[in-house]
């Protein structure tokens, strides 16, 4: 058994660190973490972590490139301190969208973030909801995936929406919303598209399903520019659905995300917090569930040895 848990937050989302902290009951890490003049990202622990059981939290988004070396880098740092196991906590895997070579001549960069980790010193990586399930695959060592499926379905089954329909993003990734749509009870319907290239941008060309006169509730990993999402929208409108919601594990907000999602007839939008969402990117349907105590239970239940397969028996 490991020594005392030790939890640090890189810059990335220090609130939901410390949320992750006050479930658990005990303070942040103290860590130094900082940029040079010349952009090189400084990292030091400013406690003892010796065979310490380190969890560093960072989800990787927004600069994605920077918040990804800041993470490789505490994770050496940790291994240099002699951390007893090193616990790279991920809310949000990027790069997650290139997880197999589709394409002549492009990379597999999903498979390569996994790479990096290990190399750097990871011992265990815990995440939410990866946009593809086979990059548990790609590493050689334990990965934990939670989902949120449990938290939605939780939200919205005490909301008692009547005539409810589950709608999932694409045909490829129906296996998501089939689960919260048992969950709930409800039937499923399911929007068949086309993505053009390598561009942010879906053609929606179908929807397999009864969503007329019906409300709608859309399912998917995570918002990026909204293109997928506000196409879904159009779709089900235009095929009669009366009202529709949108549940979204990660919230990226990229590009003119917010600009389509205002515009866009969504009755509610329920996010969680693995991402960061700046006061100036929330639109006032946006209601958000944290995921801070399923982390925190996830984190007590590694240090501890307990099963975490069990949060969702």
């Amino acid at each position: 058994m490991y020594q005392e848990l030790s939890v640090f937050s890189g810059r990335a989302h220090p609130v939901l660190a410390q949320k992750i902290c006050d479930y658990l009951g005990r303070p942040l890490g103290r860590c130094e973490v900082f940029e040079f003049t010349n952009e090189n990202i400084f990292v030091r622990f400013s406690e003892n972590i010796r065979q310490r059981d380190v969890f560093l939290i960072q989800p990787v988004v927004s600069p994605v490139n920077t918040r990804l070396m800041e993470l490789l880098i505490m994770i050496d740092a940790a291994k240099r301190a002699s951390a007893g196991r090193i616990t790279a906590v991920i809310p949000y895997y990027a790069y997650g969208r290139s997880d197999k070579k589709d394409q002549p001549r492009v990379p597999i960069t999903a498979r390569l973030v996994a790479n990096l980790l290990e190399t750097a010193g990871a011992d265990r990586i815990l995440t939410v909801d990866l946009h593809a399930g086979q990059i548990q695959g790609f590493f050689n060592i334990p990965v934990d995936e939670l989902t949120a499926l449990y938290s939605f379905s939780r939200y919205f089954a005490e909301q008692h929406i009547p005539d409810l329909t589950v709608i999932a993003t694409d045909v490829g990734d129906s296996k998501r919303a089939r689960h919260l749509a048992e969950r709930l009870d409800v039937p499923l319907a399911i929007i068949e598209k086309r993505r053009a290239g390598n561009q942010d941008r879906a053609e929606a060309l179908n929807v397999i399903g009864e969503v007329d006169s019906r409300r709608a509730l859309i399912v998917d990993d995570e918002i990026d520019t909204a293109g997928t999402v506000v196409q879904a929208v159009q779709a089900l409108k235009e095929r009669g659905a009366r009202e529709i919601s949108v549940a979204a594990t990660h919230a990226i907000f990229s590009g003119p995300a917010v600009d389509r999602l205002r515009a866009a007839p969504i009755q509610e939008l329920v996010i969680t917090d693995t991402v960061p969402v700046p006061p100036d990117r929330r639109i006032p349907t946006l209601h958000e569930l944290s995921i801070a105590p399923l982390l925190g239970e996830a984190i007590s239940r590694i240090h501890t040895g307990q099963s975490v397969g069990a949060l969702f028996g």
